[in-house]
């Protein structure tokens, strides 16, 4: 029997909270397991809190995993839910021992930050930024992207998103698709409601993006910053010292300048400019060619602009196609890279998503914690 209890426990580690990503035992969430002699298992879950969102997706998946292990004959599952001290602990684990309501991002973070802006709206770069995200969790990241554009709030219906994030007392447990983890004022309004915060309300809720919001141990952080150059933008500037900007532009060079202040607003505040991606560089047609609605040299335009200003050379990350089958997947939840990888678009952003993973960590005047074998 304790090698069946053993196969069964094996079971449970595969059993992954979706909201955290972590697997059921680590957080401390299987209580008593107990299996009789003729394999009839009993599996209690204690979920974080009540009510939870998951509870149906956990209860499956623990019944599906022990289920699966020769010698049990039956499975019940019950839930329930976590004391006020299980919390506290569980809160403290995910924290590492850091403080409650502490920046997990700020000089010493190893994850690799993007600010992803425009000088403009209409540019598609928020499309880009939810692709790009889904494109590095694709490839097997830890991906987490906060919707920085308070007004102008579209991540969430990009990546077809509709639950809500979950309240562990003061922490939140941001949703997640297609792998990444996400969060947006959107997902605490209801119908559709408009922000209308100034400045001191909008740096506290970027703040709390950061600091209330479990991310867990993320590769890559993007950040889809409103248009232009406002306070969220000086405000992450300030918050993320690591971040590095990314330049959203059309060809049109009429563009380039209102460009590159979302660059050069970056420079202001501490962070390198990573580069500028092109997007609506074109329109393929069904001959081949490449008809240039709104004309061409915009990216590059930025892109020298930027050299010159920041004293380093800045490259274009690369040329969006305009492509139907990336705007009706930002309209329907369902981003290109994932339902249409073959498209012209989705494999440029699949590119400049390789460029981002190349991006090596700065590892320069940090403390590593290395241990040395005898």
């Amino acid at each position: 029997m304790s090698q069946l209890k053993l196969l069964v426990d094996r079971a449970l580690s595969t059993v992954i909270d979706p909201e955290l990503r972590l697997p059921l035992p680590d957080l401390d969430m299987i209580g008593e397991v107990t299996i009789d002699s003729a394999g009839a298992a009993h599996i209690e879950v204690k979920l974080t809190v009540v009510g939870c969102p998951a509870s149906a997706r956990i209860e499956r998946e623990t019944m599906d995993a022990v289920s699966a292990v020769p010698g049990i004959s039956s499975v019940k599952v019950s839930l329930s839910v976590m004391t006020q001290t299980e919390r506290d602990a569980l809160k403290l684990k995910l924290r590492a021992g850091k403080p409650a309501r502490s920046n997990p991002f700020g000089a010493d973070s190893l994850t690799r930050i993007f600010l992803i802006g425009s000088g403009k709206g209409g540019v598609g770069k928020s499309s880009i930024t939810a692709n790009l995200a889904v494109a590095l969790a694709a490839k097997g990241f830890r991906v987490g992207l906060i919707d920085a554009d308070i007004f102008g709030f579209s991540i969430p219906g990009q990546l077809g998103l509709t639950d809500k994030p979950t309240r562990v007392d003061e922490l939140i447990l941001p949703p997640v698709a297609f792998g990444v983890k996400v969060i947006s004022i959107g997902m605490f309004l209801e119908d559709n409601q408009p922000v209308a915060w100034r400045g001191p309300m909008l740096h506290r809720a970027i703040s709390q993006f950061l600091t209330d919001v479990y991310w867990g141990d993320l590769d890559f952080l993007l950040v889809d910053l409103p248009p232009g150059t406002g306070d969220v933008a000086i405000s992450l500037g300030q918050l993320l010292p690591t971040a590095k900007t990314v330049v959203v532009t059309t060809p049109q060079l009429a563009a380039a300048e209102v460009a590159e202040r979302s660059g050069a607003v970056g420079l202001q505040t501490g962070q390198a400019v990573f580069g500028v991606i092109e997007n609506m560089s074109w329109l393929p047609m069904p001959d081949g060619s490449k008809l240039e609605i709104f004309g061409s040299g915009g990216g590059q335009d930025v892109a020298d602009r930027l050299s010159k200003l920041s004293g380093t050379a800045v490259p274009v990350l690369g040329q969006i196609a305009m492509s139907v089958a990336l705007r009706e997947g930002s309209d329907n939840g369902k981003p290109v890279v994932d339902e249409k990888p073959q498209d012209a678009a989705a494999v440029s952003i699949v590119k400049i998503a390789e460029t981002f993973a190349k991006m090596p960590l700065g590892l320069a005047k940090r403390n590593l914690a290395l241990r040395v074998g005898k």
